[in-house]
């Protein structure tokens, strides 16, 4: 289950581009919330509270309360971070307004667990999703996904369809996606690759050549 934050907004009245960046600079990012059968309210929140949030968490894609300046408060989900495309600072902050009943759509950190058996008989784990972006209610949403390995095989995959989600999680993606799978070592592939080579390479004796060589 997530893990609910928290983080003080302020609403702004203030529009246009000059406006917003005299507000960056000023500390503050630049915010909305909007969706869940409420009115879409323009905010700001302290950027250095939000990057201090942020780090502290699996992902972006997180539970929020947003403490609202005067009083009150609003559960929401952080539904989209736009980023400087050089810098990286954050530039705006768009929240989802959710009640216990909101199903949220979210992309959640895949982390892969235990050591698979091909692995200890020499071959190599791939791992080919590192995220899988799922569907739940706000108090059923993870921070992080576990997938286990340990009975792979070399030669193995593991499907989205094979793995046991949590409750109340359900993954978007077809469940024969490959998450995971375990190939023959590098060294191995090549070794018996030269190996079919040299065979392939091999001058066959035939005729005379034969019967001579039989003779000696």
């Amino acid at each position: 289950m997530s893990t609910t934050h928290t983080l003080k907004a302020e609403p702004r009245k203030r529009t246009g581009s000059g406006v917003l960046k005299q507000m960056r600079r000023e500390g503050f990012v630049p915010s909305v919330v909007y969706g869940g059968g409420t009115e879409c309210r323009n905010l700001k929140v302290n950027e250095k509270a939000f990057k201090d949030l942020i780090a502290h968490s699996a992902s972006e894609n997180i539970l929020v309360t947003l403490e609202l300046e005067g009083g009150g408060s609003q559960s929401a989900f952080l539904k989209q971070v736009q980023h400087h495309p050089i810098s990286g600072r954050v530039l705006h902050i768009d929240f989802l307004a959710v009640n216990k009943d909101t199903e949220i759509t979210a992309s959640i950190p895949l982390e892969l667990t235990g050591e698979a058996a091909g692995v200890k008989a020499g071959g190599v784990l791939e791992q080919m999703l590192h995220a899988v972006e799922i569907v739940s209610l706000p108090k059923d949403l993870p921070e992080m996904l576990h997938a286990a390995v340990d009975h792979l095989g070399i030669g193995d995959a593991l499907h989205v369809g094979e793995v046991a989600w949590p409750t109340g999680v359900k993954p978007t993606y077809a469940d024969d996606v490959v998450v995971a799978l375990v190939g023959k070592a590098r060294v191995a592939e090549e070794e018996e690759e030269g190996a079919g080579e040299a065979t392939a390479e091999a001058p066959e004796l035939i005729g005379d050549e034969a019967k001579g060589e039989d003779e000696g």
